[in-house]
């Protein structure tokens, strides 16, 4: 942003300031707090309150960056800035999986996911232990349409974790909209959605299924405490199938079609467990066809074909033998490789995976390596592989 005060300075008297920013500062850049060298790094001097949002052009709201990062930054708002970087870092360092940071990655970079409180139920009261060791009593209410308990509370994120399985979502730069509102003081429409489990206490763990944007918002901004609706020993096939359906038939949030396959392997898991459990069969039984399936569950029978192929497509997107999904954006709408996931389930997925239901034994031939499935999931790894190879590695 242009500005008067530093246009009419001269050339001494700017580098005067900026070795005054400098030294308020502590040495380091103002958004990315690396330490700068005043004799060789490149710097700018920017408004810390953009002059738009009535920042005043003036020292007092002058900061010191190195050049690079505030040519680059993703916020006018050098505070906001600030917090993006931060962010970017910690994406940097995710170590979660191939599909880019999620909240479990912010909680770890600021302290939480880290020790569950101490709590227990009595008859409709929930008591725990805070961080401060005061003591929170809690109602239990019901929900008049699932039917599940739950209760309203304010966790201190140590206790927050992610739970990764009912929602698989990365979080995406696109975060920089909600880090803005919450930085302007705007509150958000609901709370953070988590589930705990009656059977781990004295030891609650709050595990957080929806919400996760704006948890971490706040998480980066520096809140310690999240406002939370957590469930009690809540039915995790139906948060599993409400938050799948929130994704796709009713587009309440917007999941990626990443997202969406690895939702749909997780509801094909859920769909194998209770197959198995009410037809009284062993835990590692596979005696049964993908058909079989399909037809025990009636009314839903479309639904676990998709899931079927949803874990076909997901098994073969993370298979270590696809070279091509190191150019692939698994999550979002980003530029930076070049091929979008969309485009790979146009082309590769939809042309090469058989939509077919098979009728073999779900582990036939697996223990010589002829299990359909496998087999292609393999092929079309490789197929991918190929073309990254031939086009991309090295090139």
């Amino acid at each position: 942003m242009a500005s008067s005060f530093l246009n009419g300075l001269t050339k001494e008297d700017r580098v005067k300031l900026e070795r005054t920013l400098w030294e308020n500062q502590g040495g380091v850049c103002f958004i990315s707090q690396k330490k700068i060298d005043l004799e060789i790094d490149k710097v700018d001097i920017d408004h810390i309150i953009p002059s738009r949002d009535k920042g005043k052009d003036e020292p007092s709201n002058f900061a010191l960056t190195l050049e690079h990062f505030n040519r680059s930054k993703q916020a006018s708002d050098l505070r906001v800035a600030r917090v993006m970087a931060r962010f970017e870092e910690i994406r940097e360092q995710s170590d979660s999986d191939d599909r880019g940071v999620n909240l479990n990655d912010v909680l770890k970079s600021y302290g939480g996911a880290k020790a569950p409180l101490a709590a227990k139920i009595e008859e409709n009261t929930l008591t725990y232990v805070n961080n401060d060791q005061d003591k929170i009593s809690l109602t239990l209410h019901t929900d008049k349409l699932s039917g599940m308990k739950y209760f309203f509370t304010v966790a201190p994120i140590t206790a927050v974790f992610h739970d990764d399985k009912t929602n698989p979502r990365p979080i995406g730069s696109n975060i920089r909209g909600l880090v803005e509102e919450f930085h302007k003081g705007r509150p958000q429409l609901h709370v953070s959605l988590g589930w705990i489990k009656s059977t781990d206490l004295p030891e609650m763990r709050i595990n957080l299924f929806d919400g996760q944007h704006k948890a971490a918002a706040q998480i980066l901004l520096g809140a310690k405490e999240l406002p939370v609706r957590v469930f009690v020993d809540p039915n995790l096939d139906v948060l599993l199938t409400t938050n799948f359906n929130a994704g796709t038939t009713l587009r309440q949030v917007a999941f990626d079609k990443s997202v969406q396959r690895r939702l749909g392997s997780h509801m094909l898991r859920d769909r194998i467990e209770r197959f198995r459990n009410e037809k009284g069969l062993a835990p590692d039984y596979y005696e049964f066809s993908e058909k079989d399936v399909i037809e025990y569950f009636k009314g839903e029978q479309k639904s676990v074909k998709r899931y079927i192929l949803d874990n076909v497509r997901d098994a073969i997107t993370y298979s270590e033998q696809n070279k091509l999904r190191d150019y692939i954006e698994i999550a979002g709408k980003g530029t930076e490789k070049p091929f979008s996931y969309s485009a790979i389930e146009k082309t590769i997925y939809s042309k090469f995976i058989s939509s077919l239901v098979l009728e073999t034994p779900w582990n036939y031939k697996e223990d010589v390596g002829e299990n359909p499935r496998s087999i292609e999931i393999t092929q079309i790894s490789r197929l991918m592989s190929i073309i990254a190879d031939t086009i991309y590695v090295g090139k």
